[in-house]
């Protein structure tokens, strides 16, 4: 991890594909473009990956969020359960649509517990977004049954998870619509990029409109496209669909890099005192992207983690204290500092997001760590790494 590690011939042919015929936006220009079309190659190519019949690019990770939450309805005083533990690109994405993040803990697995899910689902409740962390499964299967029982849509963030499988089903096909991500350190990257995936055709065809300003695409002539919806510019573009396209076709490759790679250092810690491996539903499905465990306390991983880059094992990431992906250093989220006067304030709906009990949360992700996996180790960097994990823990 990521794709970029092995940029090469393959994406460079598909962006010269793309400059040699100069069009670059991904509509229309028929006669100029010699009958490529990068972005709707790749949405066919992730269609087949995914084994669902409608894929959407989006110009990144976020705007697909948007684009879902914009398809299935979710607006103004709707609440939408998510975990503290996630890119702040999924609480973005519900408070942009004027719903209401609700927390609920994550567990073991580092996603969303669903006790946790169904004490947090009320009245308001339209939709859980499931966030697949680090390459691995929430508990989907019980969070597809949680919803259906509770009759609230489940959307699944899996930008980390792209490869990921859960009984063989890929990660991303579980809830109604999927969202994905291709950013610069994603598993498969177009520099910027996300997609939607999904099996209901009017879900699709409401995303497809919203993501480009409500055009309907109707026929030939954009021109004379219909616009049912308003919408906004989340299209992406035909180079960032072209790298990604070459990358995408990678993606057996990466994974089982990723595996092997991760595979050689686990049982290092495996042996290792006081370790205990984050927990994932289904082993075989893991993308393999981080290696992550447990310390016995805060105190231990934050040592550990300063031991670990002492020992050259320097690409380690403790979650608990991330500017990035932990819901406590969040402070312009608890605060709602927003760039304008939003709907919450107008209607009284501003979240109250520093009152949720996350002691659970905490307990968790203040004892892990991560290591991400590189495509690029040799087998002596292997062994190093593995030389520092028994040098800092025992074993």
């Amino acid at each position: 991890m990521p794709g970029f590690e092995i940029f090469g011939e393959e994406e460079r042919r598909e962006v010269e594909e793309v400059l040699e015929t100069g069009v670059l936006f991904r509509y229309g220009f028929e006669a100029t473009r010699r009958g490529r079309f990068k972005a709707s190659e790749f949405e066919q190519d992730l269609s087949r990956r995914l084994d669902v019949p409608h894929c959407l690019l989006c110009s990144s990770g976020t705007a697909a969020l948007c684009t879902a939450l914009a398809a299935a309805e979710i607006g103004v005083g709707d609440e939408v359960v998510v975990p503290p533990f996630t890119f702040v690109a999924t609480l973005e994405a519900v408070i942009l649509a004027g719903a209401v993040p609700v927390f609920a803990d994550v567990d073991a697995t580092l996603g969303l517990d669903p006790e946790a899910v169904e004490r947090a689902i009320g009245p308001r409740t339209r939709a859980v977004l499931a966030v697949h962390m680090c390459g691995s499964m929430a508990r989907i299967d019980r969070l597809v049954e949680l919803c259906r029982r509770r009759g609230v849509m489940l959307i699944e963030d899996t930008a980390q998870a792209l490869g990921a499988t859960f009984q063989g089903r890929p990660l991303g096909t579980f809830g109604r619509m999927g969202c994905f991500s291709f950013d610069a350190v994603k598993t498969v990257t177009c520099g910027e990029g996300g997609a939607i995936a999904t099996r209901e055709r009017e879900l699709f065809e409401r995303a497809d409109q919203y993501a480009d300003h409500g055009h309907d695409h109707g026929g030939a002539n954009r021109g004379l496209d219909g616009h049912p919806i308003l919408g906004t510019n989340y299209r992406i573009s035909e180079l960032h669909a072209a790298v990604g396209l070459a990358q995408l076709r990678k993606l057996d490759s990466i994974l089982a890099t990723q595996r092997r790679n991760k595979a050689t250092l686990e049982p290092f810690l495996s042996r290792c005192k006081d370790i205990m491996l984050r927990e994932i539903p289904d082993p075989a499905g893991d993308s393999a992207t981080f290696l992550t465990f447990f310390l016995p306390d805060l105190e231990r991983a934050r040592e550990a983690a300063t031991e670990l880059a002492r020992a050259g094992v320097a690409d380690r990431i403790h979650w608990y204290d991330n500017n990035w992906h932990y819901v406590r250093r969040w402070d312009h989220l608890r605060e709602f500092r927003t760039a304008q006067r939003s709907p919450h304030h107008a209607l009284g709906l501003v979240p109250q997001l520093e009152r949720a009990d996350l002691s659970q949360s905490d307990a968790w992700v203040g004892r892990a760590l991560s290591l991400p996996i590189k495509l690029s180790w040799t087998p002596a960097e292997l062994e190093r790494i593995g030389a520092g994990f028994s040098s800092v823990f025992g074993g």
